[in-house]
């Protein structure tokens, strides 16, 4: 019974237990390969060289549409800027979506204008990175690794983040 009890305190206080969860800042990004609307295959080592946010995300889910005109906007702003570690800026979307039509018709409403979009419906991506609940996000530099990652990444904080890597 006490160590059941410590451990209910422990999971309440939210303490790691060092179970193995995703990737984290300084971690090497997993290679994710995925199909895209069209049926080609992207892979995010495509990129490799470049800043890169890898979105997480669906289009029934609320909280990431409203956070899409940011990324939109992130995405035009540092498309081609010059990075410590990095030349350039791209957005990799994996979608978490149920059916093709929903996610396609998302990336058209919201003007998701980059051109790697790839469809996680297996959730392997999804399994990879530790993404429990979404929108969910990580930003990679040029070296394949991951430099931020979380709740930093979205509004204002995902700006900051990137002024941060800048040249």
């Amino acid at each position: 019974m006490k160590i059941t009890g410590t451990l209910i305190v422990l999971l309440f206080l939210g303490v790691s237990l060092s179970i193995p969860s995703g990737v984290k800042k300084g971690d090497k990004a997993p290679e994710i390969v995925l199909t895209n609307p069209k049926g080609k295959t992207v892979k995010l080592s495509q990129l490799k060289g470049k800043m890169v946010l890898i979105d997480f995300w669906a289009s029934w889910c609320g909280p990431c549409r409203k956070e899409n005109p940011n990324v939109v906007e992130v995405y035009n702003k540092y498309n081609k800027s010059k990075f410590k570690n990095g030349k350039g800026f791209e957005v990799f979307s994996v979608s978490l979506d149920r059916g093709l039509d929903p996610w396609v018709a998302g990336i058209e409403k919201d003007g998701l204008v980059w051109k790697f979009h790839g469809w996680d419906k297996e959730g392997k991506a999804a399994g990879a990175y530790g993404v429990s609940s979404i929108p969910s996000a990580f930003l990679v530099d040029g070296n394949g690794v991951i430099v931020a990652s979380g709740s930093q990444l979205r509004g204002l904080g995902l700006h900051m983040a990137l002024d941060d890597q800048l040249q």
